[in-house]
């Protein structure tokens, strides 16, 4: 169905690793951050985004006119491994350094280069996501969000939902529809970015029953959008929407969400000297090492610039079972007491793992939909 390059890393990325995990272990040492599961979406911290900003690593593989360093994507992967493995807070610059850079570099506008990526690169601009809605989840052709034309600009009416960190974020990529809704969904959508501090924009949390907040509903009345703010092309919202979820649904963070919780486990079970459950998490060990080869495999497509929706869909739907299984998996080894304010490690991993495994299934795409974007993969060829 689809054939992905072997990755092997040479030893400059080798090196690059090592300087990645010396900075991380150096800023837990000092209390900088404190190791979480699921840190890329639930653990945002402006302030460590800003100091990862200052070490050149956001955006270090957009061009140097804009203040990037034009690394590799293997770079940028082995950098990503990094943080989440160690379960550093990056949420905060998350989206913005994975998506909606890209997106300004492939379709955006020269202005619009000059103006945020620079920001985005120092840890200074953030970015949310716009593209559920209250009663358009992953049929995302049936978005009614509206933007009708007037002078200079659009005006947007509607709402944005499961908006991740829109609360701490300055802008937002929102697909809206631009023309009146007919029988092909997914003709008349557009991009625009979205200023969350204009009026009109009310920006409500949705909590964890735990008290937790990082989702959003985003309520937009008559806000208006300046021509200057349209991304691409009027009418090709969608297909540069598509462009957008390749880069969210294959890099590590399908995997590693909840490695921390793995990886204690493992110290755990050695501290207990239990080589039956050594013997079992090896198999879980085996699984995560083939993921992530499918994983590196398509990022490094991506970065030739090849098509990859299928590949991707594929790593997003099994790599949110692998993460979902670690909390069950955990349960079954070890005995564990899961409290998010509990002092050993393994049980408050246990309990983030478990509270928030959930949503894997629905975010970037629920899994049902993504078997369908495979299946019609394999059908067409």
């Amino acid at each position: 169905m689809f054939n992905l390059p072997t990755v092997e890393f040479t030893e400059e990325q080798e090196k690059f690793r090592l300087e990645v995990r010396e900075f991380l272990q150096e800023h837990l040492a000092k209390g900088t951050f404190k190791t979480k599961c699921d840190s890329w979406l639930s653990g945002s911290d402006p302030a460590f985004s800003k100091l990862i900003g200052e070490q050149g690593w956001i955006g270090m593989t957009w061009p140097k006119q804009y203040g990037g360093q034009e690394r590799s994507t293997i770079d940028r992967y082995i950098l990503t491994e990094e943080f989440l493995a160690v379960g550093a807070p990056v949420a905060a610059h998350w989206f913005a350094d994975r998506q909606q850079g890209p997106l300004l570099l492939r379709y955006g506008t020269e202005e619009q280069r000059e103006f945020f990526l620079p920001k985005i690169i120092k840890g200074e601009c953030f970015f949310a996501i716009g593209l559920s809605e209250p009663n358009s989840g992953s049929d995302l052709a049936s978005v009614l969000t509206r933007a009708v034309k007037v002078d200079g600009g659009w005006i947007v009416n509607g709402a944005k939902t499961w908006s991740s960190n829109a609360h701490t974020s300055h802008y937002m990529v929102a697909l809206v529809r631009t023309e009146p809704l007919g029988e092909k969904k997914h003709q008349g959508l557009s991009q625009l970015i979205i200023d969350l501090h204009a009026d009109g924009v009310t920006i409500n949390p949705i909590k964890y029953l735990t008290g937790e907040h990082h989702f959003n509903d985003v309520i937009f009345e008559d806000v208006f959008v300046p021509d200057s703010m349209v991304v691409g092309t009027i009418g090709n919202g969608w297909a540069q929407g598509l462009a957008e979820l390749a880069f969210e649904r294959s890099g590590p963070e399908r995997i590693l969400s909840t490695f921390p919780l793995l990886s204690e486990l493992v110290a755990e079970l050695k501290r207990q000297g239990d080589t039956a459950g050594m013997k079992e998490a090896s198999k879980v060990i085996s699984r995560m090492w083939g993921l992530r080869n499918l994983s590196i495999g398509v990022a490094k497509v991506l970065e030739e610039g090849g098509e990859v929706a299928i590949p991707a869909a594929l790593v997003k739907s099994i790599g949110t079972k692998f993460e979902q299984s670690i909390p069950e998996i955990t349960r079954l080894l070890v005995r564990t007491y899961p409290r998010l304010e509990a002092e050993r490690k393994i049980d408050r991993f246990m309990a983030e793992s478990t509270l928030h495994s959930p949503g894997f299934t629905i975010r970037g795409g629920t899994s049902e939909v993504l078997y369908g974007v495979v299946a019609k993969g394999v059908v067409a060829q």
